[in-house]
């Protein structure tokens, strides 16, 4: 079964790779994206560097909010004006999961995302932060 992580934000304020990057660095994560990472252009799957692994990510779409939406009250609540939409699915993998949570984290502390999981109300950004970390111990532990 796959997962749907949303981040909705405005289209102007979609981060280039640096941007990106830099975002999730300073939140304190040992992740890496991919170099050829290119957004907009990429769709399909996304992988990253999780402390010093090469392999998890999750599949990244990126399309106009109201494609999305489609007339889901609750999405079109959440995505509140924003008019696009980056969405992040990955199956059971939890080193999957927490490269989703902390972009997440990312888009939603530098370029005023609001996410949801599969349209459930949106999380502050201190819980998303929280699980990202409580992921990474956790996957840590299984090495």
């Amino acid at each position: 079964m796959s997962n749907t992580q949303f981040a909705f934000l405005q289209r102007a304020k979609v981060p280039t790779r640096e941007a990106l990057q830099t975002s999730i660095s300073a939140l304190g994560f040992d992740v890496e994206l991919h170099p050829d990472f290119t957004p907009f252009e990429d769709s399909g799957f996304l992988p990253f560097t999780l402390n010093g692994e090469e392999g998890p990510g999750f599949e990244i779409q990126y399309q106009d909010s109201s494609e999305v939406v489609d007339g889901d009250d609750a999405l079109s609540a959440i995505a509140a004006g924003r008019d696009y939409c980056i969405s992040m699915v990955w199956s059971s993998s939890m080193k999957d999961l927490a490269c989703v949570l902390i972009v997440s984290c990312a888009l939603a502390k530098d370029f005023g995302a609001v996410t949801s999981y599969e349209g459930e109300a949106p999380q502050p950004l201190a819980d998303l932060l929280m699980a990202a970390q409580q992921i990474i111990r956790g996957v840590a532990g299984e090495a």
